[in-house]
């Protein structure tokens, strides 16, 4: 089992959101923390809060994940902060909302590089330490859109599909070697994510608090993967038992572009 004591924990996407509630669950347990996101007054704002609170380490990264070589800059100052990483929480990400064809393209690029190259650059970088000391985990953020096609936000779903099985592959790879690997997958959720990626017609939110509840009790039962919420269970495993085109069909009446 993973002590979480005067651990050290790596969360991207820290600022706001699941990515926050993440921050503040672990610092709560005496788990040190590396702040990593775009917004840095926010990123000091909580480590003064955490160090203040709590008594922890806490170091603060500025970056933005969807530059190339982003990730590889991250550990570059974690070495140079001469820090081990025994939980990496790849929690940064953002989706676009409307038709593919008339969305922008280099906003369709950033989602690729946030959601997928930066996330399996990190997960490059930090794993082979955390295999090395036979000790760690890594937690991607994937979500219900994984399960099924979702058309109006077609590059998100996409990504979120490749995000799950990245997972579960690295699941197997590493689960003999004292690394858990978990994707965890939220459905619509009451962060910020709505602002950025235009919104969904959603009622009934489930919170950042409950998904990284889910996602803590899935850890420590050494699972591959977990849906938060008992609806959005029912919703993921639709798939299995109607045809692909009609719940591809269903999905898409379920994104609603902002006006």
């Amino acid at each position: 089992m993973m002590e979480y004591k005067n651990q050290t924990a790596l969360i991207t996407g820290a600022s706001s959101g699941i990515g926050e509630v993440f921050a503040n669950k672990l610092a709560e347990q005496g788990m040190n923390l590396i702040l990593v996101a775009r917004t840095e007054q926010k990123l000091e704002d909580l480590a003064k809060q955490y160090r203040e609170k709590y008594g922890i380490n806490t170091h603060v990264i500025v970056s933005d994940l969807s530059k190339e070589n982003a990730a590889k800059e991250v550990k570059k100052t974690v070495d140079e902060l001469n820090l081990h990483v025994d939980m990496l929480i790849n929690n940064a990400g953002f989706g676009q909302v409307g038709s593919f064809i008339h969305n922008n393209l280099d906003k369709a690029h950033g989602q690729i590089m946030v959601n997928v190259s930066a996330l399996v650059d990190m997960t490059y970088l930090f794993a082979a330490d955390m295999e090395k000391k036979r000790n760690g985990a890594i937690i991607n953020i994937a979500s219900t859109a994984a399960f099924q096609p979702l058309p109006k936000m077609a590059i998100y779903g996409a990504t979120k599909a490749f995000v799950l099985s990245f997972s579960e592959a690295l699941w197997s790879e590493l689960k003999h070697k004292g690394v858990k690997v978990l994707a965890i997958c939220p459905g619509p959720t009451a962060t910020n994510f709505f602002e950025v990626s235009g919104g969904f017609g959603a009622k009934n939110l489930r919170t950042s608090e409950q998904v990284v509840n889910t996602t803590m009790k899935a850890l420590k039962k050494g699972k591959s993967f977990a849906i938060d919420g008992f609806g959005n269970y029912i919703t993921a495993n639709l798939p299995r038992f109607f045809p692909r085109q009609l719940i591809t069909k269903v999905a898409g009446k379920v994104i609603k572009p902002s006006k």
